[in-house]
């Protein structure tokens, strides 16, 4: 047997070799008070705080992705209602209330790199981009510009500050507070994108109510959009060249439809030209998932 080994056969451990007295005071020099403790409670202040700030972003996102929806599915029924101007007020109404969300979010982001938030916002940013282009191209049937939708997005508040340079002073300065946000070349590429889907369906819903007209133009439209994302091609992000794949599956649509219109509209009652379309539209999505 080893003579570093008791007479029990177990080995004796190096800190045995100390006296009590000296473990118990290596143990008091690392308390609350010590400098490394206290960085160490900064650095979990601090992340705490962080992923706090995190979560109420995420959860921002949540809401504005929720009534741009509810702003989308609104906008939809401008093609069965007979009162236009009705539903483009009420829903300009509705993207005033997401932009105040927005708000909230440009305010939580003050001084902080947003980047580093990017995708707890990014989902409700996308879907605004879509919400609010969808708008804008019912109103002027062109597409709204990223500098367009950034300048909505910056907010200004003035509030009244007592000045106290004379006792006798009851004037009032106004103090301008300005928050503001900016929607990344990504967020607003994959708005845009997920907006071909939403015009897609504007075309079935506006053959069904006898429009023939918007068919062909939205053709047009939904062409130059893909044609310039083809420019960017695999260069781009990886969720750019995916949503690729779904704008062109949402041309296709839109350019059988205007194939059919052409060719056997004469031949089908008008009535009944969206359920042929609804019925090559999924003949189409199941030929894409065999092949």
């Amino acid at each position: 047997m080893s003579g570093k080994e008791g007479s029990g056969g177990f080995r004796k451990r190096k800190h045995d070799n100390f006296p009590h007295g000296q473990r118990r005071e290596d143990k008091e020099n690392v308390t609350s008070s010590s400098a490394l403790m206290i960085s160490f409670k900064s650095f979990q202040l601090e992340l705490d705080t962080r992923h706090d700030k995190y979560e109420r972003l995420v959860k921002l996102s949540r809401d504005i992705t929720i009534e741009s929806k509810r702003t989308i599915f609104l906008l939809h029924r401008i093609t069965s209602s007979p009162n236009r101007e009705e539903i483009l007020n009420e829903s300009e109404v509705k993207l005033d209330a997401v932009r105040q969300k927005i708000k909230q979010v440009a305010q939580e982001l003050t001084g902080e790199d947003m980047y580093q938030f990017h995708r707890a916002i990014s989902p409700g940013l996308q879907e605004y981009v879509e919400a609010v282009s969808f708008q804008y191209f019912i109103k002027t049937h062109s597409l709204i510009s990223a500098e367009e939708i950034n300048k909505q997005l910056v907010f200004t508040l003035e509030e009244k500050e007592e000045t106290t340079n004379t006792p006798s002073s009851n004037s009032h300065d106004k103090q301008q507070h300005t928050w503001s946000l900016k929607v990344t070349p990504v967020d607003y590429l994959l708005g845009v994108a997920d907006l071909t889907g939403e015009l897609m369906r504007l075309c079935i819903s506006s053959v069904g109510n006898g429009d023939i007209d918007t068919p062909f133009e939205l053709s047009q439209f939904l062409r130059q959009i893909y044609d310039g994302f083809t420019y960017i091609g695999n260069t781009g992000p990886y969720e750019v060249s995916k949503k690729l794949y779904t704008l062109k599956q949402s041309l296709a649509k839109v350019e059988n439809a205007c194939y059919t219109l052409k060719v056997r509209g004469s031949e089908i009652p008008k009535h009944m030209l969206a359920d042929v379309f609804s019925t090559k539209a999924d003949m189409m999505d199941r030929e894409e998932g065999l092949s």
